[in-house]
């Protein structure tokens, strides 16, 4: 173990300890605000100081092996012992590695999903169906909710643009690596001659601000705009303008929201949206200084990437960021997409060990 994860570590018991004196202490929860931040801070680095405890307990018992050693009766035990023990330490510090990698704040939260079509005219549009479905479907496997913000169908029946809000923990942290461009590749319904096709879409997946006012909107710098709601919905919904448009005028971001019989809840909704369309210009921005000053395809945030490609004729998906491909596109599109987010996923981890390791 380098000496500086070390050190990290040491520190990090000996903060442990200082929590527990002072959430202890008779009077801890005078200053209720301070008993919930050293709380939550005592829960957080519970469970590095844990491994960290075990791992030394590992390297008690492989100093104990060795002394064995000397003792020819238990040299066999001694050796056994020695294996078993270094096997736990590199278990134990490859886990502790991960605890001490920086948490993504936005990890825990929901989000907005955003796809729209590409170049590709109505095969594009029914790709963003079935990129829809497949998200709702991974979605259902996670047991999280899919609710629809906003949708601008087709006549075919796919979506020119949709936007749906997923909720449940940790959606964010799974998903946050499905935006860019995807593509596919198949015989479109509207082909007579058999040819195959090349069409695309991009995905924006953006966490959700906690609340409206955690972005900087200033009020003046919005038009909201209301109008009749089209599309599916009965005669009611056409009665009232209940549809709402806001543009912020800054950024030129405009989001319209019509799926609610309320114009209060659509303009709530749309709020939401745009709170989180604003976050997620940040989050890039970010992102596109990191990668600046270190190349970082995975999770760079750069929609006009091509990230994945969806081969029908072959039945094969594959991820060009981590050069992963996988012959079973129909499970896929049927929500199965789990292996590909862990490879996403561990991909990105080990960029940031390269990082607190200092590897290139």
């Amino acid at each position: 173990m380098k000496p500086s994860i070390r050190a990290k570590l040491e520190q990090l018991a000996f903060r442990r300890e200082e929590l527990d004196g002072v959430l202890s202490m008779a009077d801890a929860t005078a200053n209720m605000d301070q008993y919930r931040k050293f709380s939550r801070e005592h829960a957080e680095i519970g469970a590095v100081v844990a491994l960290w405890r075990e791992f030394l307990q590992a390297e008690a018992d492989e100093h104990t092996a060795q002394e064995m050693l000397a003792d020819p009766e238990m040299r066999d035990l001694a050796e056994s012992e020695l294996a078993d023990t270094r096997a736990s330490q590199a278990r134990i510090e490859h886990a502790l590695q991960l605890e001490l990698l920086p948490k993504d704040p936005n990890d825990a939260r929901n989000l907005f999903l955003e796809i729209r079509a590409g170049t590709g005219g109505d095969e594009a549009a029914l790709f963003a169906g079935d990129l829809l479905r497949m998200y709702t479907r991974y979605a259902e496997r996670q047991g999280w909710r899919v609710e629809i913000a906003s949708a601008s169908e087709s006549d075919l029946g796919g979506y020119k643009e949709v936007i749906c809000k997923v909720i449940g923990t940790g959606a964010f942290s799974r998903m946050k690596f499905e935006s860019g461009g995807h593509r596919v590749q198949r015989v479109p319904v509207t082909e007579t001659q058999g040819r195959i096709h090349t069409s695309a879409c991009t995905v924006a997946v953006m966490p959700e601000a906690d609340e409206v006012g955690e972005v900087d909107i200033n009020p003046a710098d919005l038009r909201i705009d209301t109008f009749r709601a089209s599309g599916a919905g009965g005669q009611h919904i056409n009665k009232t303008d209940s549809a709402v448009r806001i543009t912020h005028i800054p950024t030129g971001i405009v989001v319209e929201c019509q799926d609610d019989r309320s114009q209060h809840r659509n303009k709530a909704q749309a709020l939401s949206v745009l709170a989180a369309r604003i976050k997620d210009g940040q989050l890039r921005a970010a992102q596109a200084k990191e990668a600046a000053t270190r190349r970082s395809l995975i999770g760079s945030g750069d929609r006009s990437e091509r990230i994945r490609t969806y081969n029908f004729p072959q039945g094969r998906i594959t991820d060009h960021r981590i050069n992963l491909t996988l012959y079973k596109l129909d499970a896929a599109m049927d929500g199965d997409i789990g292996e590909l987010i862990d490879g996403l996923t561990a991909e990105h981890q080990t960029e940031l060990l390269a990082q607190l390791t200092g590897e290139e």
